[in-house]
């Protein structure tokens, strides 16, 4: 079933694995009032949607393994070591109720619904504390960002709209 819906029998087998782990979990709460194959084509119908709209959500293009997309420079492995220290301290300064939704979403990858659910709280709150932490990781991270790009970055709570006002006066 989910290598039909799918195409993909690299995304099948993920999708039925996630299928799997679902059932397992929620295999406390099922009523018998149909049959355990019916519920369970259902799970996996169901992680096979949810796959989909990730999908579509975030879509991705292969990159070529060589070629004309190559850096001109070689990469400074260095460099990006430091970077990553430098953000996972950032990360590391952010409240625990920010650092986990924003781990979850923007470095898991996963949706908004998975993760209120994993952390118990609305989506509502996940998508604010994202907000939150993201304009934090902003402002503490700016040195990272081009410099045409740190007119972009917000200070002290006030939105870009409201700093290119001020800025045009």
């Amino acid at each position: 079933m989910a290598l039909r819906t799918l195409r993909d029998p690299e995304e099948a087998a993920d999708a039925l694995q996630e299928a799997f782990i679902s059932a397992f979990r929620a295999a406390g709460s099922f009523r018998a009032e149909s049959q355990v194959t019916t519920w369970l084509h259902r799970i996996v119908v169901n992680a096979c949607l949810d796959r989909m709209r990730r999908r579509q959500t975030r879509p991705t293009v292969p990159l070529p393994e060589a070629g004309p997309g190559e850096p001109v420079a070689p990469r400074d492995q260095m460099a990006e070591r430091e970077t990553r220290l430098v953000v996972a301290a950032a990360l590391a300064e952010l409240p625990e109720e920010q650092r986990a939704p924003i781990v979850l979403v923007d470095v898991e990858g996963y949706s908004v619904a998975e993760t209120a659910q994993m952390l118990g709280i609305a989506e509502g709150t996940v998508k604010s504390r994202c907000a939150r932490g993201r304009a934090k990781l902003a402002k503490s991270l700016g040195h990272l960002r081009n410099r045409s790009a740190d007119a972009n970055v917000p200070d002290d709570g006030v939105n870009v709209q409201q700093q290119r006002q001020r800025e045009a006066r």
